[in-house]
């Protein structure tokens, strides 16, 4: 059987989208990205989207778990003040994810973080961020554009899952300063303003992979995307 693959979104208040009747400007929304799950479905998974108040016990009917980008993470989750160049946060969004995450490694649930999810296992095993990378490339109008390369550390499953070097996209500002516990350095970038920046980790003894790029939008048949499929299907 395909197996159910839960991916996490944000709850917004509708006021956010432009095309909204005044009535409903109030009304909370659930938020999500399509292409994480055309990816879920072009690896063999059915995807499912997590509403933003479920409770850990949805895990209980799930696969698999994809922790999706989307807003910074508040840096009070990890002990810090805001930095000036801070994007975006939603304490809910953390709140949620941070509990989800702590079931899913309770039940040794295969999980994959992609970008701010790649984060969100830092942090939540102790770790914290840059709040801002001052040299980071920017990203091109196109999201799907690589700018640099991630070398993998040999006999990681990083490496076993894409080799020993692959072509990113770039679509974040922050990234992983000290490491939470448990969490393993598995992919570094090589060359550009981000050399040696941390892009891929595993937590030890967990079935976990966390990727700062996004590899939803790179189009074609993920190769992380895959691995978190046939884990869920193990």
């Amino acid at each position: 059987m395909q197996p159910l693959i839960g991916i996490t979104g944000e709850q917004k208040p509708a006021a956010t989208l432009i095309d909204v009747l005044d009535v409903l400007r109030a009304v909370d929304i659930d938020v999500y990205y399509g292409d994480y799950a055309r990816a879920v479905q072009r690896a063999g998974g059915i995807p499912v989207w997590i509403p933003a108040d479920a409770g850990p016990e949805i895990l209980e009917r799930l696969d698999g778990l994809l922790l999706s980008g989307g807003d910074d993470i508040d840096p009070a989750e990890f002990g810090q003040k805001p930095d000036p160049d801070l994007g975006n946060t939603n304490s809910h969004r953390d709140a949620h994810e941070r509990e989800l995450l702590d079931a899913a490694l309770k039940i040794d649930l295969p999980v994959l973080g992609v970008c701010r999810g790649f984060q969100m296992m830092n942090v939540h095993l102790g770790g914290t961020l840059h709040q801002h990378l001052p040299a980071h490339v920017e990203p091109s109008d196109d999201p799907a554009a690589t700018h640099h390369c991630i070398a993998f550390e040999p006999g990681s499953v990083a490496q076993a899952v894409y080799g020993d070097e692959i072509e990113v996209n770039s679509l974040h500002h922050q990234g992983i300063d000290q490491f939470g516990n448990g969490i393993v350095p598995v992919g570094r970038a090589i060359g550009g303003p981000d050399d040696g920046l941390v892009e891929a980790v595993e937590i030890d003894g967990k079935i976990a992979l966390g990727v700062q790029w996004h590899p939803e939008l790179l189009g074609g048949v993920d190769p992380a995307v895959v691995w978190l499929v046939e884990q869920a299907s193990a």
